[in-house]
Order: structure tokens, then sequence, then C-alpha cells
């Protein structure tokens, strides 16, 4: 049964097929009978947990050719499908969904500027601009910052943090060395410019996961 679940689970990701198969009301009209329909009720909810809006006609079509040696595909190929979904296309529509997010904010409000990788960021208050882009990544820096995610929840919120100017994120880097010293800026950093498709497991920050930053910068020590 197992074995089974295993390859339902995979070939679930065909969702889109053009596949169908015939309902039918199955007659339980033996032992036998009884117990396929009670591995279809375990099958059935462990796709419901996994994904409810799966294509049921696809499902059945995929098991079907598995007991007539009709598959279309091996289940070596339906594996790399499934990798692939769970990883180039899954971050592709990630990468789709927030440039038009950030595309509409940036329309909303003109104080939003967007930079070549996307950070898309607002000046609260300027800086010192005497240095601006003249920083070094031996540069050290001392912010307080609110960190939330999309849907608004708070992930971290520091009153100050004295780090190095390597050690920020690659986003954040960009708009510190262009606020300077003194600032305060709202920035959203699409997940490239932060933990991308890796992630954060400490900070609770799933893969392809778009952050906002609202910082202040308290401090910048030019190690020159």
């Amino acid at each position: 049964m197992k074995r089974i679940i295993s390859f339902v689970a995979v070939v679930l990701i065909f969702g889109t097929m053009s596949i169908s198969c015939h309902r039918s009301k199955a007659k339980l009209e033996g032992d036998s009978d009884t117990l396929s329909y009670v591995i279809g009720l375990n099958v059935g909810h462990s796709l419901m947990e996994m994904d409810s809006t799966l294509n049921v006609e696809a499902v059945c079509a995929a098991i079907r050719d598995v007991y007539n040696g009709t598959q279309k595909m091996t289940l070596a190929e339906a594996r790399d499908y499934y990798l692939a979904e769970k990883t180039y296309f899954v971050h592709e529509k990630a990468k789709a969904h927030q440039e038009r997010y950030l595309t509409d904010l940036s329309k909303r409000d003109r104080k939003y500027v967007r930079t070549r990788s996307g950070v898309t960021y607002k000046i609260l208050k300027l800086g010192d601009q005497s240095h601006v882009g003249s920083m070094s990544l031996r540069d050290t820096v001392k912010i307080a910052f609110k960190l939330t995610d999309e849907q608004g929840r708070v992930i971290v919120e520091a009153d100050t943090l004295r780090d190095s100017y390597r050690n920020l994120l690659k986003g954040l880097q960009e708009v510190v060395k262009l606020a300077g010293e003194g600032a305060h800026f709202n920035a959203w950093l699409p997940s490239k410019t932060a933990y991308d498709v890796k992630g954060n497991e400490e900070l609770g920050i799933g893969a392809n996961t778009m952050l906002n930053y609202d910082v202040e910068v308290l401090d910048i020590k030019y190690n020159r």
C-alpha cells in the first residue's frame, strides 16, 4: 500500500494533463472489492491532505494505466518532473508573483524606487550622503529594524543590531549603501535578494519568501 501511495503522490503532479476517467459508483460485492475500496479511501485522504485541488480524473487514469501496463511515463520520469515542480517551477511562480506585487506597489506609491535587482524601497528620512555608494565589506553598521513577511507577520524586531556590512542580506546592502547614516527606510526584498530558495529555518522563513524591512540606520563605521 505504501508503494501505491508513493506512486500516486508523484503522479498527482500531472493534474493538468488532459486525461479523463469515467465516474462510476463501485459496488462492493466481496472482500476483494471492499479491500480495494479501503485502500482507495486511504489514498484519497492522503491526497486531500497533500493538495485538495488535484485532478481526480488524472489520478484515476494514472492508477488504471499502472494496472494495464500503459503508463505514459516511467517512475524515474515522474520523479524528475516532481523535483522540477518543487524547485524550478515553484521558484519561477514565486518570482513572477513577487515581480507583479512590487511593480504594482511602485505604481500605487510613487515614493517607492526599484533597483536593478528588484529591491523596492522608499526613503522615509534621508541619511548622510557624504559617503553614498562608497561602503566596503569591511564597514560595520548599527541598525534598528522590523522584519515582516508579505502577510504582515512580524518575524524579527530589534532596537539595535550591529553587524558587518558584508553580513547584511544582499537587498539590505543595496539600500543601506544608498540611504546613508541616520536614514530611515522601508524596503521590500524579493526572495532572490534575501534568503532565496533556502529560506531560514531558524527565523521560520520558507523558501522563495519576499520580505519587508523597516530600518533605521543608527550608525555606520567606515573602516578604511
